[in-house]
């Protein structure tokens, strides 16, 4: 009977589904009497030096596509609703407001146009852009809405605080002809380079991340917790024409002194702060932030060094601390005050040092990354600042993130060494269990008494071994949504609420991201053989080899390439005697692996092959294209 109750529950699937439970509505009733509410600094700092804001409620691309909705989060009036984490409510508010700020004379912040802030300082002729935004629609409109305001000023530099594209792709949105471009050193090969290799997977997983075709509301999406969301327009990339190498390198543009700290391996590979001295402005780019950032963001990455990134705010706060009246960010509202930027700076740099140290300790005392997860808090003296908290980045994730680039996955017991694979354990502890009847029924009774994790965890067992179990997939998209609804961080909200609509409609289709034009042809070619050579079927490949030269005359390159063995290997420089050589523009030969049309290519004559033929018939055989819309909470 009790198997029958609970089949039926899970499907008592009306409106009802997406209420909040009591446990729910209780969890976040019990968070709101621990907010520090008294602290009304952020709810000054962001209305701070409003002037206006655009006059349309949508930004478009050329072609008519919305790319950019001012509307989408209007709903954001009164006291939070029981879907909504309370903190996350007040966050999503602020962060929301979108428009044209006066930051100090000549700094001003064009805010909430896209995931990122367009910082613009009015130099002696002209502007200086900060950040051009993700997109070329979003930045051109952020643009025009400041020369309204400031005049028709032409563009004498852009800046790239660091290497992530809501930072530089709207740049042909606002570049002029002879503009400087200043970024830090490493900048182009990190650009370019990080969503290369693993880029399908990064992209899948970025769409639960952001929350990609979650409507904003308090059933949906509330932010991306770092910004409204990122822009759906073009994004693009003009090289820099000068990088910055070191801490205390000094430069003058448009009459303005800036002084740089470069900060590497702190949010970004290649980042860097600098300050204003002679407009007591200091810049903290994306290394201190109105949130917890992410030392391992959930779509992937390289992890992060939370040492090096306290360490480096230490040093700003020590080069810089004490001629700052007012510190910018890429991300969200200023900080106005000597003191405040001094108090921000040091009890950011706190959270982070904490962080890391707390989850070295406990790791070198034999807690694995799971455990100290579940044990690391940050102080009362620390968690009780709203720019400490976690919107984006969470000390869960995050002391996880420490613990993997000391010790790697493996967490030393070896019942985990070689353990099965998610599918098989899934089935043997459903049989465990007695069967999916049974299954369900802990899965309903852990929900019904608001033991959500544990929920999550017997009903993922359920749906990864009988995934066209409807009663299932069901009840754990219930459990996911309740998840969402007590959660603090926007992007863990978007995570479980992504995975709740792919268990209840399947999986979206969706075409792979176009390439920017710009990144492409940045991009060095051998990060694109190296991305071919991890698209390598062995399978397909067989016993099969295959040596050839590859020549791209208008960039000046060569490689002797080998396909053998389930791998491809590329040196540049070098030439194969005897191989068949195969010559094209790079763009050429691209696009026609690309499309499996290297035969059509070759006999329209835009592809040459000099010598044996024969020898690499096939090739494009043995490469595959990865699925974009891969399963995630299904098998």
């Amino acid at each position: 009977m009790r198997i029958m109750l609970a089949i039926i529950a899970a499907f008592a699937f009306s409106a009802a589904h997406a209420q909040a439970t009591d446990s729910t509505r209780a969890a976040n009733a019990q968070m709101a009497q621990t907010l520090p509410w008294a602290d009304r600094e952020d709810e000054d700092f962001a209305a701070r030096g409003f002037i206006a804001t655009w006059d349309a409620p949508q930004i478009r691309a050329a072609d008519g596509r919305v790319v950019w909705d001012f509307t989408a989060y209007e709903f954001l009036q009164g006291e939070a609703p029981p879907t909504v984490n309370p903190s996350l409510w007040r966050h999503a508010r602020l962060v929301a407001r979108a428009g044209l700020f006066r930051v100090a004379e000549r700094v001003y912040q064009v805010r909430g146009f896209d995931a990122a802030n367009m910082t613009i300082i009015v130099g002696d002729s002209g502007l200086i852009l900060i950040d051009p935004l993700t997109s070329m629609e979003t930045a051109h409109a952020a643009l025009a809405l400041a020369r309204r305001h400031l005049g028709d000023k032409p563009v004498r530099a852009l800046i790239y605080t660091h290497s992530h594209v809501d930072h530089f792709g709207g740049s042909r949105g606002v570049y002029e002809e002879g503009a400087e471009v200043l970024a830090p050193e490493g900048f182009m090969a990190h650009a370019v380079s990080e969503n290369v290799i693993a880029g399908n997977a990064m992209g899948r997983r970025a769409l639960y991340q952001f929350g990609a075709g979650l409507a904003p509301g308090p059933e949906g999406q509330m932010t991306s917790g770092i910004g409204i969301t990122v822009s759906a327009g073009r994004f693009t990339l003009v090289p820099p024409t000068r990088t910055i190498a070191r801490t205390g390198e000094e430069v003058v543009i448009d009459g303005v002194r800036i002084v740089f700290q470069i900060t590497p391996e702190t949010e970004a590979p290649a980042e860097m702060n600098f300050f204003f001295p002679d407009l007591g402005v200091l810049h903290l780019a994306e290394n201190a932030n109105a949130s917890m950032h992410n030392v391992l963001t959930p779509r992937g990455a390289l992890v992060r060094d939370a040492k090096a990134w306290a360490d480096y705010l230490t040093e700003a706060l020590r080069l810089y601390g004490a001629g700052s009246e007012i510190m910018v960010t890429s991300h969200f509202w200023p900080r106005f005050g000597a003191a405040r930027v001094r108090d921000f700076i040091a009890s950011h740099r706190d959270a982070y040092k904490y962080l890391h140290d707390q989850s070295v300790r406990l790791m070198n005392t034999g807690y694995t990354g799971r455990e100290i997860a579940d044990r690391v808090r940050l102080p009362e003296a620390l968690a009780s600042r709203w720019f400490n908290r976690g919107y984006y980045g969470t000390m869960m994730h995050n002391s996880q993130a420490v613990y993997q680039r000391y010790m790697g996955w493996y967490d030393a017991n070896p019942a985990h060494l070689n353990a099965l694979a998610p599918e098989e354990e899934a089935q043997r502890f459903v049989r465990a269990m007695g069967g999916a009847g049974p299954v369900l029924a802990e899965g309903q009774r852990a929900f019904d008494e608001g033991d959500y994790r544990w929920a999550a965890m017997v009903l993922n067992h359920l749906v990864f071994a009988a995934p066209d179990y409807a009663p299932g997939r069901a009840l754990l998209a219930r459990t996911h949504r309740q998840m969402a609804y007590q959660a603090e961080s926007a992007i863990w909200r978007n995570m479980y609420l992504s995975a709740a609509r792919e268990l209840e409609h399947g999986i979206e289709q969706r075409i792979s991201n176009v390439q920017s034009a710009d990144l492409v042809a940045a991009t060095p070619t051998s990060y694109i053989l190296d991305l071919l050579a991890v698209r390598l079927d062995p399978e397909r490949l067989g016993t099969r080899r295959f040596v050839f030269n590859l020549v791209f005359p208008e960039r000046d390159e060569r490689f002797a390439v080998t396909i053998a063995n389930g791998v491809l290997v590329h040196e540049r420089d070098v030439t194969l005697a005897g191989a068949p050589t195969i010559t094209a523009p790079r763009a050429v030969f691209l696009q026609a692996m690309a499309t499996g049309a290297m035969t059509q290519a070759v006999l329209r004559g835009t592809v040459r092959i000099a010598g044996n033929r024969r020898a690499l018939q096939g090739v494009g055989e043995v490469f595959e294209t990865p699925d974009p819309n891969f399963a995630i909470v299904t098998p």
